[in-house]
């Protein structure tokens, strides 16, 4: 990818909420693997990953001729996402049957997010997992994370190749002292 918005990906994973399962779907911008869409819900349903796309349609200034890829769940089968994608003039692309290779930067999102900042026993309620979520996209994983894909960067950092070399990020900010300095500012 040499710009923003020419391909996004998208999938959805499960998360406890105190008493049960919610899903949370996600749609990464692959030029600087940002998450630029996400939508939580009680219900794995096209609702919910259509909540993720609307957002990230929205907030990148409501782009066409964006690729969307995803796997083939019913979720982005269905004809309500397939027929928001042709209002919004997004392509769709699906990886082959059973194969979570096809959209690894998606999977590694995930990973992340789990390994990194969800609470082992998960959360205590949904409204906790929500902000918990939010925080970890726009104020760490977004903004302070460095990822490997964009030479040592977060992705916020990440722009246009211009022919400069991108600067690498120097230093890791783990997330327990980024808590501990979050809360010290409140």
């Amino acid at each position: 990818m040499t710009e923003p918005n020419q391909v996004w990906c998208g999938d959805v994973t499960y998360i406890w909420t105190g008493k049960r399962w919610a899903y949370l779907a996600v749609v990464l911008d692959l030029f600087a693997r940002k998450p630029v869409g996400w939508a939580m819900s009680f219900s794995p349903d096209s609702r919910l990953t259509m909540k993720a796309l609307e957002m990230a349609w929205e907030t990148r200034g409501k782009p066409g001729g964006v690729m969307f890829h995803s796997d083939q769940g019913s979720h982005y089968t269905s004809r309500q996402f397939r027929q928001l994608l042709w209002r919004y003039r997004i392509r769709q692309s699906m990886s082959r049957c059973g194969n979570c290779w096809d959209n690894s930067p998606m999977e590694r999102f995930f990973r992340s997010l789990k390994n990194e900042w969800m609470l082992v026993v998960g959360y205590i309620s949904f409204s906790e997992a929500a902000h918990a979520i939010t925080d970890y996209i726009v104020r760490y994983y977004s903004a302070l994370r460095p990822h490997e894909y964009n030479g040592g960067l977060p992705s916020t950092n990440r722009k246009i190749d211009t022919g400069k070399t991108l600067t690498r990020w120097p230093v890791f900010v783990d997330h327990f002292n980024f808590q501990a300095m979050e809360t010290l500012k409140s």
